[in-house]
C-alpha cells in the first residue's frame, strides 16, 4: 500500500485524514532514526555492549513512565501534550547532527536522547490513543485504527530503504535532520484539526467515589494475574522477550559482523522484517480462523525460535534477509494474537490499564536481557553463536509453558475466545 493511498480516507472526515498526513510522515522520519541511532553507536564503539546501552535507554521509559503516563493523558488537553511532546522531539533528535557537525557527539548523548524519544514517544503515542474517537467517532474506530496501523507499517518498510539509499551519499547522522523535521510536519497537522481534542469530564459525579490513579493500576493488575490466560502469556512474553530481544537489539552488529552488510544493506535488513510483520498481519485473519488460541500463542515463538537458530548458521546476506523477514513477521502474528484475546475477554472499562499492564509485564525484562545479551556477544566474540542460543532458548521457553493454561486455554475462555 503506498502512502498516498494511506492518507485518502474521505469517510473518516477531513480532521482524521489531517492526523493521518502528519502520522504517516512522522512515522517515515522515526524510521531513520531507528536505524541511524545504533550504526551511530557501533561506528563510534564497535561493541555489542554499548549496543544493548542504546536498547536500555529506549525501553527503560515504558517501565518508569507508561502507567504515569497513561493517567496523566485523560487529565489534560491532548492536542496540546501531542504538540508538546512533537516539537521536543524535534529539539532533542536535532542536537545529534549538530554535534556531530562540529565533531563532538560523545556516545553517552545518544542514549540520552534515546532515553528522553522514547519518553516523548510514549507520552504521544498514549494521546494518540485517546483522541482517535474524538477524531472518528466509535461507529469509525475499527477503520481509523486499521489506517493507523497501515501507516505505521508502510512507513517502517520504506522509511528504512530510504535512510538506506541516503547513506549512500550523506552520513548516517545527517538522517536525523530529516526525523526532527518530520515532528514539524505532525505539529502543523494538529494545528490545522478543527475537533476537539481536550478531556471531557462530567461537572460532577454525585454519589460516586473518586477513583485514585494507584486504585486504576492495581485493579488492572489484579485482572490480568487472576486470569491463568493472561497471567501465563504474560509470563512467557517476558522470558520470550528477555532472552530474544538481543536478536533485534544487535542487529547492526550481526549485519556487519557475520554477514559483512554495508550501511544499505543494513537499512535493506530492517525494512525486510517491516515486510514481513505487514504480510504476516495480512494472513493473521485467516490463519486465526483456522488455529486456538493457544496453538498461534506456542507456535510462533517455537517457529521463530527454530529460524533464529538457522540465521545463526548462515552468512549468505540474502538468506538472513529471508530469515529475519519471516522471524518478524511471526512476532507480529503473536502479538494480534494476544491483542486478539484481550479484547474478546477483557471488560471494556478495564481494557485500557490491562493493555498497559501486561506490556509493561511482557517488556519489562527487555533492558536486562539486551545487557546480558550485550555482555554474551563480548564475552564469546561470536554474533552468531549467541544468536543460535537465543533461538534454542526461546524455542524450549515456549514448549515448556504447553503444560500451562497458554497451551490449554480452551479450559478457560469460551469456545469463541478460544
Amino acid at each position: 500500500m503506498c502512502l498516498v493511498s494511506l492518507v485518502r480516507g474521505k469517510k473518516l472526515g477531513s480532521n482524521f485524514q489531517k492526523f493521518l498526513f502528519g502520522q504517516t510522515i512522522s512515522n517515515v522520519g522515526s524510521s531513520f532514526t531507528t536505524l541511524a541511532l545504533p550504526l551511530l553507536v557501533f561506528k563510534q564503539t564497535g561493541s555489542a555492549v554499548d549496543l544493548a546501552l542504546i536498547t536500555v535507554a529506549e525501553y527503560a521509559p515504558h517501565l518508569l513512565f507508561g502507567l504515569v503516563i497513561g493517567a496523566w493523558t485523560d487529565r489534560i488537553d491532548r492536542r496540546r501534550l501531542m504538540i508538546f511532546a512533537d516539537v521536543m522531539q524535534a529539539l532533542v533528535i536535532s542536537t545529534i547532527p549538530l554535534l556531530a557537525a562540529f565533531g563532538s557527539l560523545p556516545v553517552w548523548w545518544i542514549y540520552v536522547v534515546g532515553f528522553f524519544s522514547s519518553t516523548l514517544w510514549v507520552l504521544f503515542s498514549t494521546a494518540e490513543f485517546a483522541v482517535v474517537p474524538a477524531l472518528v467517532g466509535r461507529d469509525a474506530l475499527m477503520a481509523a485504527n486499521g489506517r493507523l496501523q497501515a501507516s505505521y507499517s508502510a512507513a517502517t518498510l520504506i522509511g528504512p530503504l530510504l535512510a538506506g539509499s541516503l547513506m549512500a551519499v550523506i552520513p548516517v547522522y545527517a538522517l536525523l535532520i530529516f526525523d526532527a523535521l518530520s515532528f514539524l510536519v505532525s505539529v502543523g497537522s494538529l494545528f490545522l484539526i478543527r475537533a476537539n481534542l481536550a478531556v471531557h469530564t462530567p461537572d460532577a459525579l454525585e454519589g460516586q467515589e473518586t477513583v485514585t490513579f494507584s486504585r486504576n493500576v492495581v485493579e488492572g493488575l489484579k485482572y490480568v494475574l487472576s486470569n491463568p490466560v493472561l497471567r501465563g502469556t504474560c509470563c512467557m512474553m517476558a522470558l520470550v522477550n528477555c532472552v530474544g530481544f538481543t536478536t533485534y537489539a544487535q542487529l547492526v552488529l550481526f549485519a556487519k559482523r557475520q554477514l559483512h552488510a554495508s550501511d544499505t544493506q543494513v537499512g535493506l535488513l530492517y525494512a525486510a522484517g517491516s515486510a514481513g510483520m505487514i504480510l504476516f498481519a495480512l494472513a493473521a485473519s485467516p490463519l486465526r480462523s483456522r488455529l486456538s488460541f493457544s496453538k498461534v500463542a506456542l507456535g510462533t515463538p517455537m517457529l521463530g525460535g527454530i529460524l533464529l537458530v538457522l540465521m545463526a548458521a548462515t552468512h549468505g546476506y540474502w538468506a538472513a534477509l529471508v530469515l529475519w523477514a519471516a522471524v518478524w513477521g511471526l512476532v507480529i502474528l503473536s502479538d494480534i494474537n494476544s491483542n486478539s484475546l484481550y479484547q474478546a475477554v477483557v471488560p471494556d472499562r478495564l481494557l485500557g490499564r490491562v493493555r498497559s499492564v501486561t506490556s509493561m509485564l511482557s517488556w519489562s525484562a527487555i533492558p536486562l536481557g539486551a545487557l546480558v545479551g550485550g555482555a554474551s556477544i563480548r564475552w564469546t566474540h561470536d554474533v552468531g553463536l549467541v544468536y543460535g542460543v537465543i533461538g534454542a532458548a526461546v524455542f524450549f521457553i515456549a514448549l515448556a509453558f504447553s503444560p500451562t493454561a497458554v497451551g490449554h486455554a480452551g479450559r478457560y475462555l469460551t469456545r469463541e475466545e478460544a
